[in-house]
C-alpha cells in the first residue's frame, strides 16, 4: 500500500466523488489523509493542523479504516462523538466497502445501572411528581433498551437530578460483586469496545483510561495501534483535570447516602451508621458556611490559614474517619457495605493527601459553589506523565483540530503534551476568506479595563448589527459583560434576541437558525463546538482577547513557575492560549464556502499592544479595516437597502 492510496480514494476520479452527494475533493483533505496514512503505517506522532472545511473527518477515517489496524479515534465531545459513529463511519464504510467492526464506547455515568436503578425503586425517596413520572418512564425503558444508552432517553431532561441516582461513577460501583454483572450495560460495552477494529470514544474516557492506567488498574481500550485525536486542542486543559486529585462536598454527600441505601436488608447496618452519616453531613454543611468569607477560588493554602476553616475541614476529616470505621464494622455483611467501606478509606486517604504538604510542581487549591465545594491537588506539567504513557502504547498518535497552531508554529501545544519530535502538517482551510469573510477592527474604543468599555463596545455593535440586519454571535469572555449586555440590548435592538442561560443550548441554536435575523449572546460554550451554516449568521462579534481568569490558582502557580525557570510567562503560556481560543471564536463565522460574513474583534489591544500582531497573524487570511463604512459596504453587496433604517429601535 503507497502512502498515497488514501488521498487517492478522496480524489476528483475516488469513490467518494462518485458515491457521496456535494462531495467536493479537495487537495488539504488529500494531504492529509496521506500524512495520517504515513503516521499510522509507520506508528509515529503526528499534529495535524486542518482549516474548517478541510473535511478532517475523512482524512483520519479513511486511512484508519483501511489500515488493517486498532485505532481508537477520540472527539472532543459526546455530540461529536454520535454525529461521528452514527453518520461518518458508516458513510465511509459504505463507499469503501470495508467489513471493520466499529464500537461507541462512553463514560459509565452515560449508562443505566441495573442496581442503582433497583436502589432508587426501593429507597422511593424522590424529589418532584415530575421525578416520579421520569422513574417510571426509566423503568420501562431499562425493561427494552438493549444498550442502556441515556442518549436514547430523549424525555428526560439531561440535567434531571434522576440520573446520578440510577447511573454509576468508578466510586460507588460495586464491579464483580454486583448482582447484575453479567447484564451490566458499562460491562458489555466495553466488551464490544475490546472486540472492535475501531473504537468510537471521548476525550473525557480516553483520559480516564489514560489515568485508570497510570494508578495500575486495567485497559479499558487495550492493544490501540493508533490513537486519533480530533479537537485536539481541548486536550492540555482536560488532561490536567484527569490527572488531578479531588474530593469534593458532593463526593463525600453521595457517599453518606450510598452508605444508607446499602442498609436495605440488611439488620442491624442502619442503626449502626446513622449516626457516622449525619456526623459527616452536619460536618460538610459547617464546611461549606465557614467558605462563605472566602473568593470562589484560592489556594488550599488560604483556607489552612484560617482557624475557623482549619477547624471545620478537621471536622470534615474526622467524621469521615468515623463513617469509615464504621463501615469497616458492616463490610463483611453485604457486597455493597463492603464496597462504601473500600470507597470512604479511599476518600479519607485522598483528603488525608490533599491536605498534607504540597510536593513540588504541584497546585493545591479549592472551589466553591452555592451548594458544595472542591478540594483539588493539580500537577503544574502534564507532559512527563503523557509522554510515558504514549511511549508505553507504542501506538501512531494522531492530534487534529482547526486550532493548534499559535502564528502558524506547534511549539506551545507540542509541549504543553510533552510531543519532542512530531511531524506537523498545517493546512489552510479552502474558504476564500479574502473574498467571504471581512475583520473589522472599530477604532476609538477605551481600554478592556475601563469599568464602561462593554457599554461603549455595544454602542459599536449597533451600526453593524443594523448592516447585517442580525443575524450574529456576540460572543463575551465573562458572564458579567454577558448579562450587561442582555440587559442593555433590548430597548435599541430590533432583531430576536436569544441569551444563553435561557433556555438549553441545542433549543437556543435551533431557534436562532430559525429566526433569521436574531442575535445570540454566548460566553464559554458557544465559542466552540457550535455549527450555523448559511445566512443565519454573518458577524461573530468577540468583545475581548479570550486570557484566562485571572482569579485561578492553577494558572497563577503554572505562571509562577515558569518565572522561577526564566521564562516570560505571558508570552510563553498566556498569549498562546488566548490566541488558540480567540482562532475558536473566529471559527464560527464561516463554515460552508457558500457563507459569508464580517468578524468584529472589539479588544483595542490587537492594534495598540505588540502583541496584537501575533493574535491577528493567527487567523485566517481576510481583508481587515476600521472603517464602519467598509462593513456597510460588505453587507450592501448581499442585502441591498440594509444599512438604511435596519437599526430602528422597537417603538420606535
Amino acid at each position: 500500500m503507497t502512502h498515497d492510496d488514501s488521498a487517492a480514494l478522496l480524489g476528483p476520479d475516488g469513490p467518494f466523488a462518485r458515491e457521496v452527494p456535494h462531495f467536493a475533493p479537495r487537495a488539504a483533505q488529500q494531504a492529509m489523509a496521506a500524512a495520517v496514512e504515513q503516521a499510522l503505517a509507520e506508528r509515529s506522532t503526528l499534529i495535524a493542523e486542518a482549516g474548517t472545511g478541510t473535511g478532517k473527518t475523512y482524512a483520519y477515517l479513511v486511512p484508519a479504516l483501511r489500515s488493517g489496524r486498532r485505532v481508537i479515534v477520540s472527539t472532543g465531545t459526546k455530540t461529536l462523538q454520535d454525529q461521528l459513529f452514527h453518520r461518518d463511519l458508516p458513510r465511509v464504510r459504505a463507499v469503501l466497502g470495508s467489513r471493520v467492526h466499529a464500537a461507541l464506547l462512553k463514560g459509565r455515568a452515560n449508562y443505566l445501572c441495573r442496581h442503582r436503578l433497583e436502589q432508587t425503586v426501593q429507597d422511593g425517596r424522590l424529589g418532584s411528581r415530575e421525578q416520579v413520572g421520569q422513574l417510571a418512564a426509566l423503568r420501562d425503558w431499562a425493561a427494552r433498551t438493549l444498550r442502556g444508552d441515556r442518549g436514547e432517553v430523549i424525555a428526560i431532561p439531561e440535567e434531571s437530578p434522576l440520573w446520578p441516582r440510577v447511573t454509576s461513577t468508578t466510586e460507588n460501583c460495586l464491579g464483580g460483586a454486583c448482582a447484575h454483572f453479567d447484564d451490566c450495560f458499562v460491562v458489555r460495552a466495553r466488551r464490544e469496545a475490546q472486540e472492535a477494529d475501531v473504537v468510537v470514544v471521548n476525550h473525557h474516557l480516553l483520559l480516564a483510561d489514560l489515568a485508570l492506567k497510570q494508578e495500575g488498574f486495567g485497559d479499558l481500550l487495550p492493544g490501540a495501534d493508533a490513537i486519533i485525536l480530533d479537537e485536539a486542542h481541548q486536550l492540555p486543559e482536560l488532561a490536567g483535570e484527569f490527572f488531578s486529585q479531588h474530593v469534593s462536598m458532593r463526593q463525600l454527600g453521595d457517599l453518606a447516602q450510598d452508605a444508607l441505601a446499602e442498609c436495605a436488608g440488611v439488620s442491624g447496618a442502619l442503626s449502626a451508621l446513622v449516626a457516622p452519616v449525619e456526623a459527616l453531613e452536619d460536618a460538610l454543611r459547617r464546611a461549606r458556611l465557614a467558605l462563605d468569607a472566602l473568593p470562589e477560588r484560592g489556594t488550599l493554602a488560604q483556607l489552612e490559614d484560617r482557624d475557623d476553616v482549619r477547624a471545620a475541614l478537621d471536622a470534615v476529616a474526622a467524621a469521615l474517619d468515623g463513617l469509615t470505621g464504621a463501615l469497616a464494622l458492616q463490610a463483611e455483611r453485604s457486597r455493597g457495605l463492603a464496597a462504601a467501606h473500600e470507597r470512604a478509606s479511599l476518600l479519607d486517604e485522598r483528603l488525608a493527601r490533599l491536605r498534607g504538604g504540597a510536593p513540588e510542581r504541584e497546585v493545591r487549591w479549592y472551589e466553591k459553589s452555592a451548594r458544595g465545594f472542591v478540594l483539588h491537588a493539580t500537577p503544574l506539567d502534564i507532559a512527563p506523565a503523557l509522554r510515558a504513557l504514549r511511549a508505553a502504547t507504542r501506538a501512531a498518535w494522531v492530534f487534529t483540530s482547526a486550532t493548534l497552531t499559535v502564528a502558524g508554529r506547534f511549539d506551545h501545544f507540542a509541549r504543553q503534551l510533552g510531543l519532542d519530535d512530531p511531524d506537523t502538517l498545517l493546512l489552510d482551510s479552502p474558504f476564500d476568506y479574502a473574498s467571504q469573510a471581512l475583520c473589522y477592527l472599530p477604532p476609538a474604543l477605551p481600554d478592556p479595563n475601563d469599568p464602561r468599555y462593554t457599554e461603549h463596545m455595544l454602542e459599536a455593535i449597533l451600526p453593524v448589527l443594523a448592516a447585517s440586519r442580525g443575524r450574529a454571535f456576540l460572543l463575551f469572555t465573562s458572564h458579567r459583560a454577558l448579562r450587561q449586555a442582555a440587559a442593555w440590548l433590548p430597548s435599541r435592538l430590533a432583531y430576536p434576541l436569544f441569551v444563553q442561560g435561557t433556555a438549553p443550548r441545542h433549543q437556543l441554536l435551533q431557534d436562532f437558525r430559525a429566526s433569521g435575523h436574531g442575535v445570540l449572546l454566548g460566553a464559554a460554550s458557544f465559542w466552540e463546538g457550535v455549527d450555523v451554516a448559511g445566512d443565519a449568521l454573518s458577524v461573530v462579534v468577540i468583545d475581548r482577547l479570550p486570557f484566562a481568569a485571572p482569579d485561578d490558582p492553577v494558572l497563577d502557580a503554572r505562571l509562577d513557575a515558569l518565572r522561577r525557570e526564566g521564562a516570560n510567562p505571558f508570552m510563553a503560556w498566556q498569549v498562546p492560549n488566548a490566541v488558540i481560543a480567540l482562532k475558536q471564536g473566529a471559527g464560527r463565522l464561516i463554515r460552508d464556502l457558500g457563507d459569508r460574513g464580517v468578524l468584529m474583534l472589539c479588544d483595542p489591544r490587537l492594534t495598540g499592544k505588540p502583541y496584537g500582531r501575533i493574535f491577528l497573524a493567527s487567523l485566517p487570511p481576510m481583508p481587515r479595516s476600521r472603517e464602519l463604512a467598509d462593513v456597510q459596504a460588505f453587507f450592501a453587496e448581499d442585502l441591498p437597502g440594509a444599512v438604511a433604517g435596519a437599526a430602528a429601535p422597537r417603538g420606535a
